[in-house]
Order: structure tokens, then C-alpha cells, then sequence
């Protein structure tokens, strides 16, 4: 009965931004609970490779290219994917973008980029996507915010208003869908051991130094260390679980202190 409750089997899933990192690692938990994967990209070159990486691991993933922010053409690829896949029963929101730049020095056309890829990017898909899953009285929405969504740090002003409104996207949406059997939820990931973050992640780096000491798990977070909560946010689990951010950050939001280096 319990492995019922996260068993994904038939169920559609669309992941945006999955064509590396964090959203391939969400993705690969999700096919790999039985879900048919859909994958979102908007470079060809990238998109050809993740899907050659995820029949390697024995995933049969499609890939559609469009960007997440044109609303005519997700409107599009989503109606292609209904009729071309079936029921697109869990959205993860995952495609995203960073851009440090000290608030002083930072364009307000650059601030609107990363707002309009990080929040209107998400509106758009929920806002497509939801509707059928509102027609259909069932549906799985996941918003991946970040510890930003909290927590305020320099060069990322843009990051974090985006964040937060994500996160306070998450609340409205659950709150108006709710009581149409659709649960929208957030995972808000801490610092993760990736591609990105392999040029920082070297002894003697002081930011490795930072997160492995500020974390009280004492490390940087696996990929695969977010595949239970997609999981769960995606199964029957967590049917009456609405509106909350599930932070996978290895404590750092739970202590104010740094933790003690003892094991």
C-alpha cells in the first residue's frame, strides 16, 4: 500500500529546464517512479544530448524545445504534448537563471530578464497547464524556489525578489486550485554538489569552505538528494499537502549559528 501511494506508473510528467542539472536529476526520479517524462529545453544541442543521457540510463524521455516565457508558444507545445503524450498530470517548474550583479550596478532590464524567466516563466506554465488540470479535477504543480526565497545575499537582488514571488505564487495557486483536487507545492534546494558548482566545490576554496560549515549535514548536497521530495510532491502522498515549500538545503534554513564541526 505504501509504495502505491508514490507509484507514478501512467502518469504524465513535463519538466521544464531538464535538460541538465538539478531538473535532470527530478526528472531521472520521476521516470525512474514510473512516470512518462517530458522534457523541456530551449537549445537543440543541449536537449539532443540530455535525451541521448537519459536513454542511457534507460529513460525513453521526449524532448520539446520552447521557451517557457513566450506564452503563445507554451500554449502550443503543451496542447502537442496532451496530444501527442497524454494527460500532463505533474508540472515541476524548474527552468530558471541567476545573474549576480550588485544591486547599485545592476540594469533594470537585466532585473526584469531574471524575473521574467524565474516568476512569469512559471505563471505561464501553471497558468497552461493548469487549466487542463482544472478541467480534469487532478493535477501536480512544483515550483522549485530556492533558499533565496528566504534568505537575502549579495549580488542576487534579482534571484531573490524572484524567488520569494515564486514562492508566494505557489500559496495563491494552491489556494484557487485547491478545491479542484490540483496541489501546487514548492522545493526550495540549498547548495548542490553540480556541474555549476564543481569550480567552488575544491578544498581550500573559501565558499566550499562556507557551505560545508554552515550545513549541518556537513556537505553539499547529491543531485539525488532531491528525487524524494519530487517524488512526493508528484505521487498520491501528498494529495492533501498544499501550498508548502519543502526546503532540501541539509538544515541551513533550521540554525541561525554555525554548526559545530564535530561528527
Amino acid at each position: 500500500m505504501t509504495q502505491q501511494l508514490f507509484d507514478l506508473t501512467g502518469k504524465v510528467a513535463l519538466v521544464t529546464g531538464a535538460t541538465h542539472g538539478l531538473g535532470m536529476a527530478m526528472a531521472t526520479a520521476l521516470a525512474k517512479a514510473g512516470a512518462t517524462l517530458v522534457v523541456n529545453g530551449n537549445t537543440p544541442a543541449k536537449m539532443e544530448k540530455a535525451l541521448q543521457q537519459y536513454r542511457a540510463n534507460g529513460i525513453d524521455a521526449k524532448g520539446y524545445l520552447f521557451d517557457v516565457t513566450d506564452e503563445e508558444a507554451a500554449k502550443a507545445n503543451i496542447q502537442r504534448i496532451e496530444e501527442e503524450v497524454g494527460p500532463i498530470q505533474i508540472l515541476v517548474n524548474n527552468a530558471g537563471m541567476i545573474q549576480r550583479t550588485p544591486a547599485l550596478e545592476m540594469e533594470v532590464a537585466d532585473f526584469r530578464k531574471v524575473l521574467d524567466v524565474d516568476l512569469t516563466g512559471p505563471f505561464v506554465m501553471s497558468k497552461t497547464v493548469g487549466k487542463y488540470m482544472v478541467a480534469r479535477k487532478q493535477g501536480k504543480i512544483i515550483n522549485i524556489c530556492s533558499m533565496m526565497s528566504e534568505l537575502g545575499r549579495d549580488t542576487v537582488s534579482a534571484y531573490a525578489a524572484a524567488k520569494g514571488g515564486l514562492k508566494m505564487l505557489t500559496k495563491n495557486l494552491a489556494t484557487e486550485w485547491a478545491r479542484h483536487n490540483v496541489q501546487v507545492n514548492g522545493i526550495g534546494p540549498g547548495y548542490f554538489a553540480t556541474e555549476q558548482t564543481a569550480p567552488i566545490r575544491v578544498d581550500g576554496h573559501p565558499f566550499n569552505e562556507f557551505i560545508v560549515h554552515r550545513t549541518p549535514a556537513g556537505r553539499w548536497g547529491d543531485p539525488e538528494d532531491l528525487g524524494g521530495a519530487t517524488v512526493f510532491l508528484a505521487s498520491r502522498a501528498s494529495d492533501f499537502v498544499n501550498g508548502q515549500i519543502i526546503y532540501v538545503d541539509g538544515g541551513i534554513l533550521a540554525t541561525i549559528g554555525k554548526p559545530s564541526n564535530e561528527r
